[in-house]
């Protein structure tokens, strides 16, 4: 299954979709560019994020790319060829709309990030849920050095990074590799290339065993709890909870706890 969205000259869509068991994988495939996020780019990916966010099947989303770059952030040349401010505006509007689409996603998004990840690249790595490394991979948000601060990129960079090392990227616009990245928090966890789909494999499933209601009231109740003050952020995760409890699911896992046995899922048989 594959968007509709093509480059020029060529039959690949620009962004491509494999499904297995509960797994879709979105993949960036413009290698040659190093995948940027171009105006095409962006609505195949905003697509394809809506659609598996609407599939029942899709438990859990994987963001990967194809080549040596994982994304290169936005397409330069298409930004240099049309230099206005409401162009500019627009084209940040749509990036900013991607994000938000990953993070509202009720499924958890996994980047896959087999290489370079750059401005808004990094903060494509950023905005998903969770980010498994190759150790090969590096970061940096580096439209400084061009004379333009990485500003959308550092709103997702900031809310994953702390808040020094996250200016320190911003501001420098200087690489850091991916062991540096699992130190600052960008990345879950750094593997092997070799590993690197058998450790995000690993990663999905350990989210797929359990119940779709905890995992989907799960990352919605974490992103609006986190902008909240700390009193509106208990009101609201008690809420959460308290409808959580009601769910069949729910109730079956805590009553097999109090029976010693396993659950068995109404919703996962």
């Amino acid at each position: 299954m594959a968007t509709a969205e093509h480059y020029p000259g060529s039959d690949e869509p620009l962004v491509s979709r494999q499904d297995s068991g509960g797994i879709a994988t979105l993949t960036l495939n413009r290698p040659e560019r190093f995948n940027p996020l171009s105006e095409s780019m962006l609505d195949a990916l905003s697509g394809a994020m809506r659609d598996v966010s609407q599939d029942p099947a899709v438990r859990v989303v994987v963001l990967a790319a194809t080549g040596r770059a994982f994304c290169a952030g936005h397409d330069l040349r298409e930004m240099r060829a049309q230099p206005s401010e409401p162009y500019y505006r627009a084209l940040f509007s749509r990036c900013t709309e991607l994000m938000l689409g990953i993070v509202g996603c009720p499924k958890p998004v996994i980047a896959r990030v087999q290489g370079l990840a750059t401005a808004a690249g990094c903060q494509l790595v950023a905005t998903c849920d969770l980010a498994v490394s190759a150790d090969t991979a590096r970061f940096a948000v580096s439209g400084v050095t061009l004379g333009l601060f990485c500003s959308t990129p550092g709103v997702a960079l900031s809310r994953n990074v702390a808040r020094k090392q996250a200016f320190e990227m911003l501001i420098t616009g200087d690489f850091i590799d991916a062991e540096t990245a699992l130190r600052y928090g960008l990345v879950n966890r750094v593997v092997p290339a070799g590993m690197l789909d058998v450790a995000v494999t690993e990663l999905a499933g350990a989210i797929i065993r359990h119940p779709p209601v905890a995992v989907e009231t799960g990352k919605r109740m974490f992103y609006r709890q986190i902008e909240a003050s700390l009193r509106d952020a208990y009101g609201y995760a008690g809420e959460t909870m308290a409808c959580n409890m009601m769910a069949e699911d729910t109730l079956e896992g805590v009553q097999a706890f109090l029976d010693k046995r396993p659950p068995r899922w109404p919703h996962l048989d």
